[in-house]
């Protein structure tokens, strides 16, 4: 049997572990916004009706990401499920440290998984389809989009696609790096969360960005009603909140630096996203280990072909900040 896929966000196994009660817990485990949209109340009808595809959310989804067209998906997580079925078999290049759900989408719908190596301009001859996070989990590398557009011209050439999650772009201040408005080209798709930038990933919503072909297909597969009627009020009201995103954004700078400088303090290498920090240090599950032990949960990464690593999401108060600086400083001493 396949070994369990790890992600953040698992506090209630840190709590039996640690012995800790939830509610006692800093969770710093995912790079999800702390300061989340506020929602609206949500209209009575949206609870006591069936979902409709025509009240405007895929339009609105298209207006705020620049893109052609968006399909509605209960988060991009449906997505990478589904989308592989979908694709002519081959060999998929896959970032050897990114999101852990890629590669087992992949192989369980008969594709060859590939290791890739990002920073190549030039991809592979027997390479048939590219999968890559871009800001990437948890290294927070980015791909240049000249780069991703020569992947793609080159994928698209042999009748192949290059997917792109871009679950962590909506923090990012230029969207000049999101390949969105591209995905009219066949062969190109751009998955996106509401989850991250927006703190909503309880709600369950994100959206395909992908030609008509694709885009329908995988709508197909995926069934009726894939959004709820809440999610769907929510994520409209968010997107249209043009002040509470380039506030937050703002914000989100200010405290990604913060979390850098706290981390590089204790003469780790910090790489961030406006959502979290990641460094290598070959004692990342000691000091996951002692961090836990004072109620901070973080992200391990410890794949025995590579540098243990950590990765710590945003604190969302003072009195977070403040303990992390504390739990962190009593950790590495």
């Amino acid at each position: 049997m396949a070994e369990p896929i790890r992600h953040g966000g698992n506090l209630r196994e840190a709590a039996r572990r640690y012995s800790i009660a939830p509610g006692d817990w800093l969770d710093l485990s995912t790079g999800i916004n702390p300061r989340g949209y506020p929602v609206p109340p949500v209209p009575p009808d949206a609870w006591r009706r069936l979902p409709e595809d025509g009240d405007g959310l895929a339009e609105c989804a298209a207006r705020y990401y620049g893109a052609p067209a968006a399909l509605p998906v209960a988060g991009s997580q449906a997505a990478i499920r589904a989308l592989p079925p979908l694709l002519r078999r081959g060999a998929v290049g896959v970032a050897p440290l990114t999101y852990a759900e890629y590669a087992p989408a992949f192989e369980r719908a008969g594709h060859r998984v590939m290791p890739l190596d990002v920073s190549m301009r030039e991809l592979p001859a027997g390479l048939d389809h590219v999968m890559v996070a871009n800001p990437n989990n948890p290294t927070a590398e980015r791909i240049a989009r000249v780069v991703l557009l020569h992947w793609h011209a080159q994928l698209a050439a042999r009748g192949g696609t290059l997917v792109i999650d871009e679950a962590f772009a909506d923090a990012d201040s230029d969207p000049g790096t999101s390949l969105a408005g591209e995905t009219a080209r066949e062969g190109l798709v751009v998955l996106r969360s509401v989850g991250k930038f927006f703190g909503l990933a309880g709600i369950r919503a994100g959206f395909v960005l992908a030609a008509a072909p694709l885009r329908d297909a995988l709508a197909d597969a995926l069934g009726a009603w894939t959004v709820s009627g809440p999610a769907r009020h929510a994520v409209q009201a968010a997107f249209d909140d043009r002040d509470w995103q380039l506030a937050a954004r703002a914000q989100l700078r200010l405290d990604s630096e913060r979390l850098a400088a706290l981390i590089e303090s204790h003469g780790f290498d910090a790489h961030a996203t406006p959502l979290f920090a990641w460094f290598r240090t070959p004692d990342a599950a000691a000091l996951q280990d002692a961090l836990a032990k004072r109620g901070i949960w973080t992200r391990l990464f410890d794949r025995a072909d590579m540098t243990p690593s950590l990765r710590i999401g945003l604190p969302g108060s003072e009195g977070d900040w403040a303990r992390l600086a504390r739990a962190l400083a009593e950790s590495v001493a």
